[in-house]
């Protein structure tokens, strides 16, 4: 059984950094494509970022590109967000999820998924 817990949300000023982890227990990282999606209230939920089993293939949302970086440790089973440049529209409760096959940008797609983390962004 596929377990992922994320932490690291919280409350930021506008322009500021805030790093997100999320930890895969029951089986082990490496097997696992990863991704990030998020919800705003009262809208649905989006794909923000994805890697590959390996770390080496990363997408992005347009939204987040060039201010977000996702990453992974595998020893650690470990999958990170590290968000900058943090606007309002970013706030959100942030979906780590895991897949045996690549993430899409459909969240319908993806078979696990954390409880999320609420990060929210002050102007």
């Amino acid at each position: 059984q596929v377990q992922l817990v994320e932490s690291g949300g919280g409350l930021v000023q506008a322009g500021g950094s805030l790093g997100l982890s999320c930890v895969l227990s029951g089986r082990t990282l490496k097997s696992y494509f990863m991704g990030w999606f998020r919800q705003a209230p009262g809208k649905e939920c989006e794909f923000v970022a994805a890697i590959s089993w390996s770390g080496i293939g990363t997408h992005y949302a347009d939204a987040v590109k060039g201010r977000f970086t996702i990453s992974r440790e595998n020893a650690k089973n470990t999958l990170y967000l590290q968000m900058n440049s943090l606007k309002p529209e970013d706030t959100a409760v942030y979906y780590c999820a895991a897949d045996e096959k690549m993430i899409t940008a459909t969240p319908e797609d993806t078979y696990y998924w954390g409880q999320g983390t609420q990060v929210t962004i002050s102007s």
